[in-house]
């Protein structure tokens, strides 16, 4: 386990440098080049319209975990949002804001994402949409976290005091709830990345999501399946293992900090 994710940091380390550094460019085409196998020349070979897998691939990485990332982000605020107003109001408002996070839990969230991204594509972009779309179907399992580890902090002793010496509601929030939900919101942003990684590319690669000539990873998995019969089999392989080492890397670092904190948090982030 401990080379699968030195392996995965390398990827991603090598995604973001090619970034800061002068990376060749991905969109190069070179007909001479087409279809050639791994070799030295081209590490990961190269595509049916000669592009530098390699390249690609690295710039695929970079570009699914910024999507990711933004879209955990957009969850995350959504969901602590939803599990600070539900925790600190209580009462009714409380039993129908939860209500609302049962229904929408209960949906499936890939078909409900695909009918976001169809709806707001025209108006956001490929992107855009993926953002929005992953950003809203996630965020369900992180108000429960809040709300929960809210409802704990709420018995404090010096909540009480607080409270006692006429502390607001949004004082309250601002003072005593969010320092200590702080753990549980930056692990939920972090279990988060993996799961948008694996939605951006499943859209990209259903062409719902960045346009063909970009290199995310969806798109390149989907030119390795159109080439698979041309017998170019490293277009696929390459993209996928990036998949899952994007993942894995990031699902590590999460690993490595819920061990550290709350185990019940377990059942409630396996989205």
């Amino acid at each position: 386990m401990k080379k699968y994710t030195l392996a995965a940091a390398l990827l991603v380390a090598a995604a973001v440098a090619s970034a800061v550094f002068a990376a060749p460019d991905d969109t190069a085409v070179h007909l001479e080049s087409v279809l050639q196998a791994p070799s030295t020349a081209h590490l990961m070979g190269t595509d049916e319209v000669g592009r530098d897998l390699a390249t690609r691939v690295l710039a695929g990485v970079r570009i699914s975990l910024t999507i990711a990332a933004v879209a955990a982000l957009g969850a995350v605020v959504v969901g602590t949002l939803v599990g600070l107003l539900a925790g600190a109001m209580g009462g009714r408002m409380d039993a129908a804001v939860m209500r609302g996070v049962d229904v929408l839990s209960a949906q499936n969230h890939f078909l409900f994402g695909i009918l976001l991204i169809v709806l707001f594509r025209p108006v956001l972009g490929g992107a855009g949409a993926i953002v929005l779309a992953v950003g809203l179907t996630h965020w369900p399992s992180i108000a429960r976290i809040v709300r929960g580890e809210l409802l704990s902090v709420r018995e404090r002793p010096f909540v009480a005091a607080a409270v006692g010496g006429g502390a607001s509601r949004r004082r309250l929030a601002r003072r005593h709830y969010l320092p200590h939900l702080l753990p549980a919101i930056g692990l939920a942003f972090v279990l988060t990345v993996p799961h948008a990684i694996f939605h951006e590319s499943a859209y990209s690669f259903l062409g719902l999501g960045l346009p063909a000539h970009e290199a995310s990873l969806g798109n390149i998995l989907a030119d390795g399946q159109r080439s698979l019969l041309a017998g170019g089999w490293w277009i696929a392989l390459f993209p996928g293992l990036a998949i899952l080492l994007a993942a894995v890397a990031v699902g590590t670092l999460a690993e490595r900090w819920r061990e550290h904190l709350h185990p019940r948090w377990r059942s409630e982030l396996e989205l």
